[in-house]
């Protein structure tokens, strides 16, 4: 038997429950998310934070470097007489030029580059003792390199190129390097050349290839008495200044 009451009862309760499920859906949906007290905190704390410039990261340098090359003499057969007598400067752009080119040169071959670079200097109308300056002119329009002069460089400075595999071309005051040289004879030069090619932190010295004696491969010296010594040729041309030359060292870049 039909029952209309019951009939109605039933859809109004089924009704009813869509209308229950579809406003708690909607509620769950808009609702914002809760306030707690951890979002409280974070926002309180990234409000206190005050805004710090980028500090840029330090170069941080190996303790110890050593770039391997060829040793090249001033005197290639061990005979000091003119030129050979001042031609360190010669010899240290050959250094670097045999490194980048990658090459272990006879002794013929290095005394006939040497010659090949004398000749070029005449015909630039340079004498014996060249600055850095007149080095640089050399390393460009002889041997075709870039160069640059470095005033008044710093031990760090210097560390930066090495670590790099770039030599350092060092003119200096060959008096200063004898106190801890004694294979020069006669105290020393007053103007000499060597090349930087490496360094240990530990014991405070760089290692060059000083080209001024026959036991001048990978020498040691201070890193204090090293950059004691460095001095550009004295601008008034008496190489018994040479402390008054400027403090700079010489590099060329291929």
């Amino acid at each position: 038997m039909f029952k209309p009451k019951a009939y109605i009862l039933t859809i109004f309760l089924a009704v009813a429950s869509v209308s229950i499920v579809f406003y708690l859906y909607k509620t769950r949906i808009s609702s914002p998310p809760a306030v707690t007290d951890a979002s409280l905190r974070y926002a309180a704390l990234v409000s206190s934070i005050t805004p710090q410039p980028t500090q840029p990261f330090t170069d941080s340098l190996p303790n110890f470097t050593l770039i391997k090359t060829a040793f090249v003499p001033q005197a290639p057969e061990k005979i000091w007489d003119q030129p050979w007598q001042d031609t360190c400067e010669e010899a240290a752009l050959l250094t670097v030029d045999y490194f980048y080119k990658n090459q272990t040169p006879s002794v013929p071959t290095i005394k006939t580059d040497l010659q090949n670079m004398l000749n070029f200097e005449t015909e630039l109308g340079f004498v014996k003792d060249i600055n850095q300056s007149q080095m640089a002119t050399i390393s460009s329009r002889h041997l075709g390199y870039q160069s640059t002069i470095v005033t008044d460089p710093t031990i760090e400075t210097i560390k930066k190129y090495l670590v790099r595999n770039i030599p350092v071309i060092v003119t200096a005051n060959g008096k200063t390097l004898y106190r801890e040289n004694k294979h020069f004879k006669s105290g020393g030069p007053w103007y000499h050349s060597l090349v930087i090619l490496g360094y240990d932190d530990t014991k405070k010295e760089f290692f060059v290839h000083d080209v001024g004696t026959q036991f001048g491969a990978y020498f040691s010296y201070s890193y204090s008495l090293l950059m004691e010594s460095i001095h550009d040729f004295p601008p008034e041309g008496h190489k018994e200044n040479i402390d008054q030359g400027s403090k700079s060292v010489l590099v060329l870049v291929k």
